[in-house]
C-alpha cells in the first residue's frame, strides 16, 4: 500500500494536568480531620513529569511534595517549586547535603546518620526539618521499634540544629482489602503517634498511601501521602472512576504501514504470530525502548479508529504489528492509543498491567524519556 509522511510523535504520552488538579481536590475532600494532603511525584511523577504534575497537585489542593531522592527535590526547586518537600528515600551523606541546601526534609531512622546532619547544613541555614520513620511492617526501611524512635526524638530535641517536624510509616498491603497485616501496622503506627503527639504537639504524623486513604479514616492522621491516585490511576487495580479518578495520562503512537498478510506470513521476531488467513496488518512505531514492554507481545489491544485490534507478533524495541482483520478502513497516519480513550472504547492501564501481572503505575514509571510528553493544562482542550 501507500505510504505517506506523517508529522505526529511517533510515541506521545499527554498529560492532562487539570485531572491531576481534579484527583488531588478529589483526594483533599477524602481526607479525614482536616488532613493535609502531600503529592508524591517520585520517578518523575510516576512517568506524568515531575514539575508539571507537582504544580498541578499544589493547586489542586496539596500542601507537600514528596520524591524518593535528593535530585528530584533539586529538580523541584530548580523550576521555581517553594511547598515543603519530603525526601523520603536512603540518603548517603552526599544525598544527604544536597538534600538540605534545597531546603527539602529528611526522612530518619538511624541515630549515626541523624547525628550527621548538623555538620551537613550550610552555613547560616536553617535547623534541618527531619521526620522519624517507624518500620511497623513493611520490612525495608525505618527502626522497628518504637522505643528506637522515641529515642531519635530524644537526640533530634537535644540538638539545636535539629527540628523534628514529622514521623511516619508506610504500608505494604493497604491495596489489599480484607487482610490482617494493614490493622497490625495501623495499630503499631498509632501507639507511637499517641506518644509522640504528648510530647510535641505540632508534629505532623503521616501513613497513609493512596489505597489507605480510601480503606481507612483512621490512616489519615494529619497528613497522607497519595503518589498512584493523583494520576488518576486506581491503587486497587481496579475501574478508577469507581472512585472518582480521572486518568491523567494516555499514550499514543500512529500507524506508519498497512499491508496485506496471506495465510502463513508472520510479523516480527521469532515469527511467534502468523496469519490464520487474509488480514490486514500496520505497523506501529513504538516498542519496548519506549516502555511498551516486550510482555504484551500478542497479548494486548491498540484502539484505532475508535476500534479494538490486537497486537500480534513480537514487541521490537521500536515497532508493533497490529492485525486489522480482513477488511479495515485504517489508513496510514491513523492515530494509534495503548493508553486511553478513543471514541467509545478506552485501554486503561489497569488492563495493560493485568496483561503482565503487574501494577498500573509500574506501566507510567516505565515509558521512556524517549516519549515525547505533552502537558495539557486545565480548561485546555
Amino acid at each position: 500500500m501507500t505510504e505517506t509522511v506523517h508529522a505526529s510523535a511517533r510515541a506521545l504520552a499527554r498529560v492532562d494536568l487539570g485531572a491531576i488538579e481534579r484527583n488531588c481536590a478529589r483526594l483533599r475532600a477524602q481526607l479525614a480531620g482536616g488532613a493535609q494532603l502531600c503529592a508524591v511525584v517520585k520517578a518523575d511523577g510516576y512517568g506524568h513529569g515531575a514539575v508539571g504534575a507537582a504544580r498541578a497537585a499544589l493547586t489542586g489542593g496539596a500542601s507537600w511534595l514528596a520524591v524518593a531522592t535528593a535530585g528530584e527535590a533539586e529538580e523541584l526547586r530548580r523550576h521555581g517549586l517553594d511547598a515543603r518537600i519530603l525526601v523520603m528515600g536512603a540518603l548517603t551523606r552526599e544525598d544527604a547535603r544536597a538534600t538540605l541546601a534545597a531546603g527539602a526534609e529528611a526522612v530518619v531512622w538511624d541515630p549515626a546518620f541523624l547525628r550527621a546532619l548538623p555538620a551537613l547544613l550550610p552555613e547560616g541555614a536553617a535547623p534541618a526539618r527531619v521526620h522519624l520513620k517507624l518500620d511497623s511492617g513493611m520490612g525495608r526501611l525505618g527502626a522497628r521499634e518504637r522505643s528506637r524512635v522515641l529515642e531519635l526524638a530524644d537526640l533530634v530535641e537535644s540538638e539545636p540544629r535539629l527540628e523534628l517536624v514529622g514521623a511516619m510509616t508506610h504500608f505494604a498491603t493497604a491495596d489489599e482489602p480484607g487482610d490482617e497485616h494493614f490493622p497490625l501496622q495501623l495499630e503499631r503506627f498509632t501507639a507511637l503517634a499517641r506518644e509522640l503527639k504528648a510530647r510535641k504537639p505540632g508534629i505532623v504524623l503521616h501513613a497513609a498511601n493512596s489505597a489507605a486513604v480510601f480503606r481507612d479514616p483512621a490512616s489519615h492522621f494529619d497528613m497522607a501521602r497519595c503518589g498512584v491516585a493523583i494520576y488518576g490511576l486506581d491503587p486497587f487495580q481496579g475501574d478508577p472512576a469507581e472512585r472518582g479518578l480521572e486518568p491523567a495520562l494516555s499514550l499514543s503512537s500512529y500507524v506508519a504501514r498497512v499491508e496485506r498478510f496471506e495465510p502463513g506470513e508472520s510479523a516480527g521476531y521469532g515469527r511467534t504470530w502468523r496469519a490464520d488467513g487474509p488480514t490486514l496488518v500496520a505497523t506501529l512505531p513504538i516498542g519496548y525502548g519506549d516502555g511498551w514492554r516486550r510482555g504484551l507481545s500478542n497479548r494486548c489491544d491498540v484502539l484505532i479508529r475508535g476500534r479494538r485490534h490486537p497486537l500480534v507478533g513480537t514487541v521490537s524495541m521500536d515497532n508493533v504489528t497490529v492485525d486489522l482483520g480482513r477488511e479495515s478502513d485504517v489508513r496510514v497516519g491513523d492515530e494509534a492509543v495503548l493508553i486511553g480513550a478513543q471514541g467509545a472504547e478506552a485501554i486503561r492501564a489497569e488492563e495493560v498491567a493485568a496483561r503482565l501481572g503487574t501494577i498500573n503505575y509500574e506501566i507510567t514509571c516505565g515509558l521512556s524519556p524517549r516519549v515525547r510528553r505533552l502537558w495539557q493544562a486545565a480548561g485546555e482542550s
